[in-house]
């Protein structure tokens, strides 16, 4: 049977120290605590999962990173390291039984010790990590200790070589357009002990897939692996139940560990499919596996939430012949793809609660998107995200945790590199694949040749196998039946631009981000002539709230938002100020309050009037996906509809309109 305990409800400790002295105390008794800094402060008390950064700033160790420009009196926290500690009770670890350590999330780096002795390394912030403990009986309570190492330093949006980067840690953390500088450490996601003493699963495949097309049948696939043979296989079996909503059981079946491990196929039944936000029910069916006794008493079970739904795409109306498909067939039915991209809620992301996630997935649900594209530079987002796009029917378009830099957009193409990535992609897809939600693996974020990013030329592509590949076929392997796409945008061409406009160019494309900041711009012309096929990104920026303003400036005056100003520098990318000196009249009078207004106002002209062109042109058009949804840090300005706090700018309420009108569906 196996045993799971959560150490999230222990009592954890902090404490940090310039590199490698924590090791010098420990192996070298009697030791004293370490210290967060050189003024000799004491442990703190640390929540986990949580940041380092988190339990600093609760300690009042480290200033509020979202106040002004305090980001940078925060980066000596990533010149230490640091040890998560706590104790582990001795009754946990009584009995003939194995023990291991499991960490959903760690980052970055560093390594575990079991009171005196390490007992592993790790090393990826987007993979779970396992370890093997051996405790001393000796001792009453078990200290363990997770010790983080320095993070890389520079991972960037600026980065030189981002068909160099092997790290795989968020890039995002270390300034984008639309965050300061904030490089988490700490245990950012679930972590328990487990421990057993007979057969149990090391892993399990559930996966729900319909055979008819509009999803009203369908089986379900079970495999996966043990974690040590069963002794004698007749004397254990593997019960899997397939309940529907309503409590019924629709599959029950007795099936053998050689079946299990062979995979194991049920027959086909009726269902109730899932469907998308806007489309119908989100019907979920739970499903359970266990691992028993020839006594009937259970050894191991897994548990699942899975849905029934067909996708297929076909292509847009009027599209090239060579044309990537765009139109999403869901159970038979087009569906125009309407959302938004999703960034973490917040830098520190280890922070984020569960009623954070709802508030944000329960916004976009009621704004009529079905779709969320999860951005390829930064996370798989914990397994709350997708059970809650699951019951709210928005499709999850999942990057794997790979974006290009500003200045070399190619795909990596180092057979290190390539290796790193592709068993992190793997691990992404074994953990998340029975969602039916997710309907769409992706490569990353714009990976296209330098001077693509600066024009309208065709998408990355060369002849020499690069990281793309590699991931197309372990896609395939994986999880085959989704769609792959090696980049977004997938091309050819990365911009759609006027003079282009008719050829039969522009498939699916990224952008604009701006209204524009050329007078001579005819903005409702350009919509009203799109022929793109799909667009994966496009926006325009808003300032935030007054109230957020206010209370974020630190000693900065908010007048005026100009590229001057300190302050209003922290987004430097999306500062409005000429064009409201062009627009406005007497704008230089003018008042924070009026900018703000002018600013989010236009906002949400833009971006109603552009999805509605898009939506307006379905089925010649298959989608339209805003950049960016929420803001994970407080910008003066950014293209998100949604503030930092989680409430919708005018623009998430204009587009609301947009999305929930059925008239041109």
């Amino acid at each position: 049977m196996i045993i799971r305990h959560d150490l999230s409800q222990l009592p954890w400790r902090l404490t940090g120290s310039q590199p490698w002295q924590w090791l010098d105390r420990l192996l070298n008794p009697p030791a004293t605590h370490l210290f967060p800094v050189e003024s000799e402060l004491p442990e703190i008390p640390a929540r986990v999962p949580g940041s380092v950064q988190m339990a600093l700033l609760d300690a009042g160790l480290l200033p509020d990173w979202n106040v002004g420009l305090n980001a940078q009196q925060c980066e000596w926290v990533e010149n230490r390291h640091w040890v998560y500690e706590t104790e582990l009770p001795g009754e946990w670890f009584v009995g003939n039984r194995s023990f291991r350590l499991v960490c959903e999330g760690l980052d970055y780096s560093g390594w575990v010790y079991l009171n005196q002795r390490k007992i592993g390394e790790f090393k990826s912030t987007f993979i779970p990590h396992a370890f093997d403990l051996d405790p001393d009986p000796h001792e009453e309570l078990q200290t363990l200790r997770i010790v983080f190492d320095l993070p890389p330093r520079w991972l960037g949006q600026y980065h030189p070589f981002s068909s160099q980067i092997e790290d795989s840690k968020p890039r995002f953390n270390y300034t984008w357009d639309w965050t300061s500088r904030i490089v988490q450490i700490g245990i950012w996601d679930a972590i328990r002990l487990e421990s057993r003493s007979t057969a149990a699963f090391a892993e399990t495949v559930c996966i729900a897939k319909a055979d008819s097309a509009d999803g009203t049948s369908g089986h379900i696939e079970v495999r996966g692996v043990f974690s040590e043979p069963p002794s004698h296989p007749m004397d254990c079996r593997v019960t899997v139940r397939l309940v529907d909503p309503g409590g019924h059981a629709v599959i029950q079946e007795m099936i053998s560990p050689e079946q299990f491990v062979g995979g194991w196929k049920s027959g086909t039944v009726g269902v109730e499919p899932w469907q998308p936000n806007g489309s119908g029910k989100q019907i979920l069916y739970s499903l359970r596996v266990e691992l028993s006794g020839p006594d009937g008493v259970p050894f191991d079970v897994v548990e699942r939430k899975v849905g029934f739904r067909h996708i297929a795409w076909h292509a847009c109306e009027g599209a090239p012949e060579a044309a990537d498909p765009w139109i999403c067939i869901v159970n038979d039915r087009p569906v125009f793809l309407q959302g938004v991209n999703w960034t973490p809620i917040r830098p520190n992301f280890a922070d984020v609660t569960d009623d954070d996630y709802i508030k944000r997935i329960q916004l976009y649900r009621e704004m009529g998107c079905n779709v969320l594209r999860v951005w390829g530079g930064a996370i798989l987002e914990r397994e709350v995200f997708y059970d809650l796009c699951d019951e709210a029917g928005l499709l999850v378009w999942q990057e794997f945790s790979l974006s290009s830099a500003a200045l070399d957009a190619a795909a990596p193409t180092a057979p290190s590199i390539i290796h790193t990535w592709s068993e992190l992609a793997r691990s992404y897809i074994r953990r998340r694949r029975h969602h039916p939600s997710l309907f769409m693996w992706c490569g990353g974020n714009e990976f296209v040749l330098p001077d693509i990013a600066r024009g309208s030329e065709s998408v990355f592509e060369e002849t020499k196998a690069n990281l793309m590949d590699y991931l197309a076929a372990v896609v395939a392997e994986e999880d085959p039946g989704r769609r792959f796409l090696r980049t977004s945008p997938s091309g050819p061409r990365f911009l759609a631009i006027m003079p282009d406009f008719g050829k039969g160019e522009h498939w699916d494309v990224h952008g604009p981000w701006i209204i524009s900041r050329e007078p001579e711009f005819d903005f409702e012309a350009y919509w009203a002539n799109d022929d793109a096929l799909f667009r994966s990104e496009a926006g325009a920026p808003s300032a935030s709230p007054v109230d957020l303003l206010e209370r974020f400036r630190g000693p900065f005056d908010l007048w005026p938002p100009t590229a001057q100003n300190p302050y209003w520098r922290r987004s430097p990318f999306w500062i409005e100020w000429p064009d409201f000196v062009r627009e406005y009249e007497n704008a230089e009078t003018a008042t924070i309050d009026e900018f703000v207004t002018w600013s989010q106002a236009r906002q949400a002209r833009a971006l109603s009037l552009a999805a509605s062109s898009c939506k307006n042109r379905f089925p010649r058009c298959g989608g339209f996906i805003v950049w960016m949804g929420h803001d994970c840090f407080p910008c003066t300005a950014n293209t998100s509809i949604v503030d930092f706090d989680g409430r919708p700018k005018p623009a998430a309420i204009a587009l609301q309109k947009v999305f929930t009108d059925k008239q041109t569906i």
